[in-house]
């Protein structure tokens, strides 16, 4: 009995590896109390791998000590592995637990996102008792900035934009303090020693604030917004710009000069039951609201005569409206006193990426903001607001910034191996994505790479992320188009540094990408990946845009693809809808049979106002008129022909947006399918490929327009009629003489961010017994692309070393 009682007592010792989101979080402080509840020796420290445990102390001990650090991590902390490795002996451990130095070793760990304000200081901000009343920098190990003020790992002060605010007594006192949560709360400060907010006037004229507040430069702010004013606000990631959302003035005014004339602007309220008043929130869409993150949420509105309206101005024929909470102290401050949403949009003109810097803000807002809110803590990287819709009861990242990235992925089974892969990402909503120890880290949101500062923040954002993860590419990753810049800049690279290069097809990114983020093993085998989008270079040297490919993550078949058509005058047919109806038209019935068929129509009488002969001449001689297997310019197409989107759409996707917006809730949910507009699926000359014919839609549509069939019912006909034929191409392609040969269908593409497509064809998809893969951690529009390189460059290269 003796000798058992002393083995189960035997001190034992142990190394413990922990890897994921653990730097930062206050991982360290909460290994330490749970090592101090158990009586455990040893200490705790950070590493360029995570945070590294050394413990002695009974067995059963430390599998008690290992079991709670994962179940009771902070809140955002993300483990990944907890590995257990015996030591030979407890000596050199101190015998009562500590936490120690970082130890700088190359960094193999991941960097947290910014997270929003938590209840504990959001509270501690409002309370008039706290020493951190309204100070708008209040922070602790659970909330604050992370990715926005990094320089460096590992993630300690001195290596983050804090390091020239030396922490009073009292704040280097809780930093100090392993059992207050405050411990290495990297950017710890109050209004002794933190940073600090000053409202200034953008023409840089003296101004005081007396007159508009007695209490902070914060509040003489919200002064400003209630009044009608332009401000322009310094955040945790860059410069918002703010109005009043209830006043259309300021509405109409900001959009003049921010040159922005119809894209939704996004929103914030003090509280989640301000936003109730406008839209309804169900309980998912309430959570994102309010979870770390703190992500715009897309919200439909209230369909209530009686219910609060925003100004129109804010999303001009939207049902939808994109809201967010307050996330730092700042904002919170801000809107204490708005008792309606304000309108925070990112600061910056039309097409150009959000300021950052204090004196470059003053200078390039000075024209759209009269006022500035500033503060003195620089913004190392910039990071966008994330974009979140709930879609078929699951979020969906529509852009993935702040709160979410740099927050590695984990790669599907069999990438365990993958090498340093670097992927440069596509055009427009361009990330780029690292591949390193089976983890994807995938960048913020960059932005179009064809604005000269977007491109230079990218390259920017390259060297950060390479020096920050202490990743140096074995390969290099780009789309396969020849005049996409980050390709460019690619072959540029690999030729200088003579790296291994992978050219992936748009489309085969797209899929991919929504592999990996479901989890799809290496070997599983191929899909049916459906890839609706704008535009890619294809094999082919042709423009695709809706596409149907048998896919793995080593290589595709093109098994189908919408009916190729004209795009008259290039790039101009993306931001003139009219020019996609003209081809489409053109292209079903000619313009002789148009004119004798449907001649009385408004339709017809507009487009002879445009210059035609030109256009006709330009397709038939092929010049500026690439053919285009494009979903997206089909849906400009139908928007211009039913008069919504018509003349010109002043940001990408516009008239498709506005298309899913008019469409007739009760025609789309109630009418017979036999009203739905209807496809054909024959093959092409040529290829032989299965192809989707719109020539039956157009008859139909154009017949709607002679019996005057409102447009949102016309919009509803087309939705239901194209998921129709999408579920019925897929059933096609994957079933061969009555048998299933693929049974797993990939959903990727811009074009699966339309709600109500999506929803259907998903829904047709199951109830025909499919299992259907689709996006939720990575944006399924282009900013999903370079996971899809990435993945597909190291599954090629793995099978080359196998």
């Amino acid at each position: 009995m003796r000798a058992a009682a002393n083995t189960v007592t035997a001190v034992r010792s142990e190394q413990l590896r922990v890897r994921g989101i653990v730097q930062g979080v206050g991982f360290r402080p909460t290994v330490w109390r749970i090592a101090r509840e158990l009586e455990l020796a040893g200490d705790v420290r950070n590493d360029g791998d995570g945070v590294l445990i050394r413990v002695a102390g009974p067995r059963a001990a430390l599998d008690r000590f290992a079991d709670r650090l994962r179940l009771e991590p902070p809140p955002l902390a993300r483990i990944e592995a907890v590995e257990r490795q015996a030591l030979p002996k407890a000596d050199g451990l101190p015998a009562e637990f500590r936490i120690v130095a970082s130890a700088g070793t190359a960094a193999h760990t991941g960097v947290a996102a910014d997270a929003a304000v938590c209840a504990a200081c959001a509270e501690e901000t409002l309370n008039p008792f706290s020493r951190r009343y309204r100070y708008p920098f209040t922070n602790c190990t659970h909330c604050g900035p992370r990715l926005s003020i990094i320089r460096a790992i590992p993630y300690d002060r001195a290596n983050t934009s804090m390091a020239d605010f030396r922490q009073c007594p009292q704040c280097l006192s809780e930093y100090q303090d392993p059992a207050d949560r405050r411990f290495h709360a990297q950017p710890n400060a109050c209004h002794v020693c933190g940073p600090r907010a000053s409202l200034v006037r953008s023409d840089g004229r003296v101004m005081c604030t007396e007159h508009l507040t007695q209490l902070d430069d914060v509040d003489a702010a919200c002064t400003l917004l209630q009044r009608g004013e332009i401000v322009a606000i310094k955040g945790v990631g860059g410069f918002h710009l703010a109005v009043d959302a209830g006043k259309e003035s300021a509405v109409s005014e900001l959009r003049r000069r921010k040159r922005r004339d119809h894209k939704p602007f996004a929103l914030m309220a003090r509280s989640l039951d301000v936003i109730s008043r406008y839209c309804e929130v169900n309980k998912q869409e309430a959570a994102l609201l309010q979870s770390p993150e703190a992500p715009i949420v897309i919200l439909r509105r209230r369909n209530d005569p009686d219910a609060d309206q925003l100004a129109p101005g804010v999303a001009p024929g939207q049902p939808t409206l994109g809201f967010m909470l307050p996330y730092t102290p700042l904002h919170l401050l801000l809107l204490r006193r708005m008792n309606r949403p304000v309108v925070l949009t990112s600061g910056n003109r039309s097409e150009e990426p959000q300021c950052t810097d204090n004196a470059d803000a003053c200078e390039r807002l000075g024209a759209i903001a009269d006022y500035v809110l500033l503060h003195n803590r620089p913004i190392v990287n910039r990071v966008d607001d994330s974009v979140v819709r709930v879609m078929s009861g699951v979020p969906r990242l529509l852009r993935r910034a702040r709160g979410y990235a740099p927050t590695p992925l984990l790669l599907p089974p069999g990438f365990e191996d993958a090498g340093d892969w670097l992927a440069l990402g596509g055009q427009l909503k361009n990330t780029f994505c690292l591949l390193r120890d089976g983890r994807a880290i995938l960048s913020q949101h960059i932005g179009d790479l064809e604005d000269a500062a977007t491109y230079a923040d990218y390259e920017k954002n390259l060297e950060l992320y390479q020096q920050l993860f202490q990743h140096r590419p074995a390969g290099l990753a780009v789309d396969r188009h020849p005049e996409y810049l980050s390709a460019k800049l690619g072959r540029e690279w690999a030729a200088r540094d003579r790296l291994p290069l992978a050219e992936v097809q748009h489309h085969h990114a797209h899929i991919a990408a929504c592999l990996a983020d479901n989890g799809w093993p290496l070997d599983a085998g191929p899909v049916l990946g459906v890839a609706l989008d704008g535009l890619g270079y294809g094999d082919d040297g042709q423009l695709w845009g809706g596409e149907f490919l048998r896919a793995d993550y080593r290589g595709f078949e093109r098994l189908g693809t919408f009916k190729p058509v004209a795009m008259p005058g290039g790039a101009r047919a993306m931001h003139e809808p009219w020019r996609n109806t003209y081809a489409h038209l053109m292209a079903e019935l000619g313009w002789a049979r148009l004119k004798t068929n449907f001649d009385e129509l408004e339709l017809v009488r507009f487009l002879e106002t445009r210059p035609l002969q030109p256009l006709a001449a330009m397709v038939e001689r092929g010049r500026h008129s690439p053919k285009a297997s494009s979903c997206g310019r089909l849906f400009d197409a139908v928007a211009a022909a039913a008069g919504i989107c018509r003349e010109r759409a002043s940001y990408e996707g516009q008239a498709a947006m506005e298309l899913e917006a008019a469409i007739d809730r009760r025609a789309y949910e109630t009418e017979s399918e036999e009203l739905d507009y209807p496809f054909a699926i024959p093959r092409l000359d040529g290829t032989g490929l299965h192809y989707i014919e719109p020539l039956a839609m157009w008859q139909a549509l154009l017949g709607d327009l002679i019996l005057e069939t409102p447009p949102g019912v016309i919009a509803a006909r087309f939705h239901r009629g194209l998921a129709a034929v999408i579920a019925r191409m897929v059933h096609k392609l994957c079933t061969h003489d009555d048998q299933r040969v693929t049974d797993t269908v990939a959903l990727s593409g811009g074009v699966f961010q339309n709600r109500t497509l999506f929803e259907s064809v998903t829904a047709r998809l199951e109830a025909d017994g499919f299992r259907v893969l689709s996006h939720r951690n990575v944006p399924a529009n282009d900013g999903g692309l370079a996971l899809g390189q990435a993945v597909i460059a190291a599954a090629n290269d793995h099978r080359r070393r196998s």
